[in-house]
């Protein structure tokens, strides 16, 4: 019996392996070509370079506009993250403590969102008559709402395993709704909300049909849609578009690698009080 499981064992680790291998065989391509120079990089081959041409990176920040591309995919993730996590922990606090069959309703409703696709035909009539579109303003607040379904489902749960008396006993001591909301219970939902802010910032930084749609400005345009530009204009070069590339999937494996720990701790203690 213990050599079966061994056995299984090992055949899921082979199996991960394989499949993370298959995964980072395109980041390693992008990565290796990044460093090459022109000729070298026309092939995108797995070859390494002859020698390490750091001068792409400087060249893709001066002529792709990474500068303000990154300060605007900064400042739109950021926002739309914080703001989701206040309106997604109030939501799901509501709905989680009065559980009648309207909040039953809206909750199911709200959930709806994570597999109904968006209609942006539609949103874009929506956008001009609330004359959000081509603005900083709209884009977060998009970038916001698309985030709210999942990040409701993951704090409902979290939240159903608070105990109630926490909020009796709040209410005793004299807090009002606010003050029981904000000193007592989101206090209690760190891990969550961590993990809700971590995972809506990599999901908004990768956006690309929303900037796409509603931004028209490229002064405005996040990191996804510079290096689309980018490699309208440099395709031929590849060495440059691998550069381009690496430098903006680099703030998300920053965030990924620094928030790990948080999206782990924050799922397991959902799933263990849920």
């Amino acid at each position: 019996m213990n050599m079966t499981k061994r056995l299984k064992s090992i055949l899921m680790n082979i199996a991960v392996g394989l499949i993370s291998l298959v995964c980072l065989i395109p980041i390693l391509l992008i990565v290796i070509n990044g460093f090459k120079s022109a000729p070298e990089a026309s092939s995108m081959s797995f070859h390494l370079p002859k020698t390490l041409a750091f001068d792409n990176f400087s060249v893709v920040v001066e002529k792709g506009k990474l500068g303000q591309s990154f300060l605007n995919s900064l400042l739109y993730s950021g926002l739309a993250s914080a703001m989701c996590i206040l309106f997604s922990s109030m939501a799901a606090y509501a709905l989680s403590r009065n559980k009648t069959r309207l909040n039953r309703f809206l909750f199911l409703f709200i959930l709806l969102g994570i597999a109904l696709p968006i209609n942006y035909f539609t949103l874009i009539d929506v956008m001009k008559w609330t004359e959000l579109i081509n603005t900083r303003a709209g884009i977060v607040v998009l970038y916001m709402v698309t985030q709210i379904p999942f990040s409701v489902f993951i704090l409902y749960g979290f939240i159903g395993g608070i105990p109630k008396e926490l909020d009796e006993a709040g209410v005793i001591d004299g807090c009002g709704p606010k003050r029981l909301y904000f000193s007592v219970i989101f206090p209690m939902l760190q891990p969550a909300a961590v993990t809700v802010f971590i995972l809506s910032f990599l999901n908004t930084w990768n956006e690309f049909l929303l900037p796409l749609y509603y931004l028209n400005s490229a002064n405005k345009w996040p990191m996804t849609l510079a290096v689309y530009n980018f490699f309208g204009q440099f395709q031929q070069s590849w060495n440059l578009v691998s550069a381009d590339i690496l430098l903006t999937i680099l703030p998300v494996v920053v965030v990924y690698l620094l928030g790990q720990r948080f999206i782990i701790s924050g799922m397991t203690s959902g799933s263990v009080k849920g």
